[in-house]
């Protein structure tokens, strides 16, 4: 048999599974069946491989190829789209042929001529004759009514971060784009956001139905809770009772429901004839997929069509669209919408890098739709340090399983690391210690005021675990069952007491391993304690999405009676360096825990505005917003000028938005005719712009008279913290415990300079100064940042900054900042004694620029002019960007743009050489 021979072969299957009747043209018999496709049907141009019929009438043609043409499928559609616009013999109708498709066994293609600027894609298989029929009948086909007929979106009941969600992707799906991506924080309201598209994707776009994607039963459930609650703007009525909104079971999929809500798993074993584990349904689909024997395809299934579906909304889409699940995402001939807090770069490159919105977690505290975290750190020596169990001890050993137990000596010495712990070995006075640590932090320190355990979630690293922790909390607190629960897969009323722990005063305190980590809603939840550690960025992301939610007074005190107001905040308590074993990618706007809101302000209108001290001032007005009233809140907006408490704080960190700047940077590039990318734009440049728009957003602190009302406000609603030493634990409380690195890392670097000084430039220059002060160049710097890049340091200027940061912050300025290349240089002059403290090259720069403009204004006949004054200034900072300056450096960047060397010369003279061996001596050196 020929290739292309078997290549039809394969077709004729898949047309037959799809309800085609296959027939030669010899044996044409239309009324055989309502799909007929006819092979090597006569045209004008010649026979066509299979003309399509629906109910006798004549309605697409395919082209067919042998498998190794597939890479050539779209080379063929212009082969297609002749015979579609041939006359077929024996048809009256001349009009072309709507639907297209090319295939191999292996491949195919469809293109619907009727859409907007018709384009193919790859389908799974043939569609059924009746949906050809259908389609052919509609005045207009999806991908047109999706592009003309959707109306402005009514934002009534949407926040700004949907109403762009919403906008975004209707624009993508009129753009034919078939994968969109909205990325939006935890609790901004990613479902209803969802809903809201899905209910206009129904009413306007005419969708014949839409598949709503989980990866666990639990999220199915909400999902369905908030389909049911869901009452779209222009109508009365709920969503459900609008249109028929089906949970997929064990029945499969109800023909007469708009909205399937099913979990992936179920799909994949419709798709794949895989038993169904109801089980497998409770764990994340990542998870289940580890434990599914490999191997096991999805094939066309003809009581789910690859038409099923016209549009797929993906849940938590970084977790299950990956491996095994893509083969469903592939079935489906459907527009796919994917849901994320945490998206990654796997996430992006599978939605084609489409992402219709983005609200970042940092934009959702400042708009007050979720609150900001503080981190607490609890060491215990064993969790450091580990420890050993000598031979021939007589201790427990207890079956993982079972938890049966039996009394017995140790054969051998058995030390064990922190990493250990609760795994091979059960440590129970290192889960005492941490749990009365976060007791004690709790009372004394976090939560002062209040006279209940704030709603607490624990992370536990096993099933097995979480009961050893569950144990230990009830002893410690004094408390009975009800006090503290497990929710776990394992736990048969695990719902229950999920929906108990959500709304009612008891449990204070749940225990968890994975089913409570991601996508479930637990408003009132305001510590989160971590016992295990996360290797997974986006999983820890997710984790730590359980504490964002906002709620106000009144719903925080239904579960906590004695909260004095709204929640403002969560607790995140790191028992094993959760947060330093991985980059997250929201970080804790709180970066100067300890200093005071007062000083915050001060240091702001007295220009100290690194990133640190705006983030913190930032949260502390977000968080000061909640707690206010409304006297004390016109106050403040009196004396900002008309600008709420709120907006205060989103200016700051909308200021250090850094696309934002680089975006600002470029306008104001091209605004000055100079053409510049991202990737070209120069660090003075982004310094500039984030400058103007820091000192934007600061301007209103310049006011006395602000600053002294939001220290009013803020004492009116302070609260007594009663400190206590803790002398059961090896670290407790604000910081980092990578100090002795940090120390390590200093010291690394001073060895390192000392040892290497006679054969590096930059170090040269520093250790036999002032005989060399003109030595000093970029180059040399550039050589020693590449030195200490190597091993066995492996430091950038940034880890070496945040190190001596971490060592000596009184002496350290500008820790938030950008470092640049330069900074190497304050960094050799802070580890050698020659400065008292550690500051940004360029300010250094700064300092002495305008002291040497100064002394040199002072002994010249005349000062210098503004514009030669100006020219300086450019001098000054190409130094602080290069270490010196030279004729030849007129021919880069700004200087060449405002006039080079000539320029320079024409305001200078001859002066022009003495003033830049000046100011690289001084300013440098």
């Amino acid at each position: 048999m020929t290739p292309e021979a078997q290549a039809r072969q394969v077709i004729d299957e898949r047309l037959r599974a799809a309800g085609w009747q296959v027939q030669d043209y010899a044996q044409l018999n239309l009324s055989a069946a309502p799909g007929v496709a006819v092979r090597e049907y006569p045209t004008d141009t010649g026979p066509a491989d299979y003309v399509l019929f629906v109910n006798r009438e004549a309605v697409g043609v395919i082209e067919a190829k042998r498998d190794e043409a597939g890479e050539q499928l779209v080379v063929t559609e212009s082969q297609t789209e002749r015979y579609a616009h041939s006359r077929l013999k024996w048809r009256a109708n001349s009009l072309p042929l709507p639907f297209l498709f090319e295939a191999t066994g292996q491949l195919t293609r469809f293109t619907d001529g009727r859409d907007p600027a018709p384009r193919s894609r790859e389908v799974f298989s043939f569609f059924r004759p009746e949906t050809l029929g259908a389609w052919a009948a509609q005045p207009a086909t999806l991908r047109r009514r999706l592009r003309d007929a959707m109306p402005p979106l009514a934002s009534r009941n949407l926040r700004d971060c949907q109403t762009a969600a919403v906008t975004g992707l209707e624009q993508s799906l009129a753009a034919n784009r078939p994968r969109a991506l909205i990325h939006m924080a935890t609790g901004a309201g990613k479902t209803f956001t969802a809903i809201t598209a899905v209910y206009r994707l129904l009413k306007f776009a005419g969708a014949r139905r839409i598949l709503f994607l989980v990866d666990t039963r639990n999220l199915g459930k909400q999902a369905h809770q908030e389909f049911m609650a869901y009452t779209p703007p222009d109508d009365g009525r709920t969503f459900t009772e609008l249109y028929n909104v089906q949970r997929v079971g064990s029945a499969g999929v109800d023909r007469h429901a708009q909205v399937c809500i099913s979990t992936i798993q179920r799909m994949y074993a419709a798709l794949s004839g895989e038993a169904l584990d109801e089980s497998a349904e409770d764990i994340p689909a990542a998870d289940v997929a580890r434990a599914v024997k490999p191997g096991r395809v999805v094939g066309y299934a003809a009581e789910l069509p690859i038409e099923t579906f016209d549009f797929v909304v993906i849940d938590e889409c970084h977790r299950s669209i990956y491996n095994l699940w893509k083969q469903v995402l592939d079935y489906f001939d459907a527009f796919l919408i994917g849901l994320s807090a945490t998206p990654d770069k796997r996430t992006y490159g599978f939605f084609s890098e489409n992402v219709v919105a983005e609200y970042s977690y940092e934009d959702s505290v400042a708009d007050g739709v979720n609150v900001g975290y503080d981190v607490w750190e609890i060491v215990t020596d064993i969790t450091r340090q580990g420890a050993e169990l000598k031979a021939r001890e007589w201790v427990d050993h207890r079956d993982r399983q079972t938890r049966k137990k039996r009394w017995a000596e140790t054969e051998d010495d058995t030390a064990y690391t922190g990493k250990d712990l609760d795994r091979s070995v059960v440590n129970p006075s290192q889960i005492r210690h941490v749990l009365q640590a976060m007791k004690t932090a709790v009372e004394t320190k976090l939560f002062p005021g209040r006279r209940e355990m704030p709603k607490t979630l624990i992370f536990a690293k096993t099933d097995s675990h979480a009961d050893d922790i569950v144990q230990a909390v009830r002893e410690i607190y004094g408390q009975g069952n009800a006090f503290c629960r497990k929710v776990t897969y394992s736990e048969k009323q695990a719902d229950a007491v999920l929906t108990a722990f959500r709304n009612d005063y008891a449990p204070r305190i749940a225990v968890t391993v994975d089913m409570i980590a991601t996508g479930t809603d637990v408003k009132p939840l305001e510590v989160l304690l971590f016992m295990r550690d996360v290797r997974s960025r986006g999983y820890y992301e997710q984790m730590k999405g359980r504490g964002v939610r906002s709620l106000d007074a009144n719903g925080l005190r239904k579960v906590s009676a004695s909260a004095d107001g709204a929640k403002t905040r969560f607790i995140l308590i790191d028992a094993v360096g959760v947060e330093k074993s991985l980059k997250t990618e929201s970080r804790s706007l709180e970066q100067k825990p300890g200093v005071p809101l007062k000083d915050l302000l001060h240091a702001v209108a007295l220009n100290q505005r690194d990133d640190d001290t705006l983030l913190t001032l930032a949260n502390r007005l977000v968080r000061l917003d909640k707690q206010l009233e409304g006297k004390a809140r016109a106050r403040i907006e009196k004396a900002s000028g008309g600008i709420p408490v709120r907006e205060l704080g989103k200016a700051l960190l909308h200021a250090l938005d850094p696309d934002a700047i680089a975006q600002a940077a470029l306008a104001t590039a091209r605004a000055q005719g100079i053409s510049r990318s991202e990737d070209t734009l120069l660090p003075d440049e982004i310094r500039a712009t984030r400058e103007a728009r820091v000192a934007a957003a600061c301007a209103p602190f310049d006011a006395p008279e602000l600053r002294e009302q939001i220290e009013h406000a803020r004492r009116e609603r302070e609260q007594l913290i009663d400190h206590v030493n803790l002398d059961t634990v090896a670290f407790s409380g604000f910081g980092a415990q990578a100090e002795d690195e940090a120390r390590r890392t200093v010291q690394a670097f001073a060895d390192f300079a000392k040892a290497h000084k006679d054969e590096l430039a930059a170090l040269s220059f520093f250790y036999q100064q002032p005989y060399q002060r003109r030595a000093l160049t970029v180059e040399a710097i550039q050589e020693l940042a590449e030195a200490i890049a190597r091993p066995p340091l492996m430091l950038t200027t940034d880890r070496l900054w945040a190190a001596y940061a971490r060592v000596q912050a009184a002496q350290v300025k500008g820790t938030g900042l950008q470092r640049q290349l330069t900074d190497l240089v304050a960094l050799l002059r802070f580890a050698l004694g020659l400065d008292a403290e550690l500051k940004p090259f360029a300010d250094t720069v700064n300092q002495r620029f305008a002291d040497w403009i100064w002394r040199h204004n002072g002994r010249r006949a005349t000062a210098f002019t503004p514009e030669q004054t100006e020219w300086l200034r450019l001098m000054k900072e190409h130094i602080a960007s290069s270490c010196s300056i030279a004729r030849d450096d007129f021919d880069y960047a700004e200087l060449a743009a405002r006039g080079g060397l000539q320029k320079a010369w024409g305001l200078f003279g001859e002066e022009l050489d003495g003033l830049m061996a000046g100011m690289n001596e001084e300013l440098v050196a």
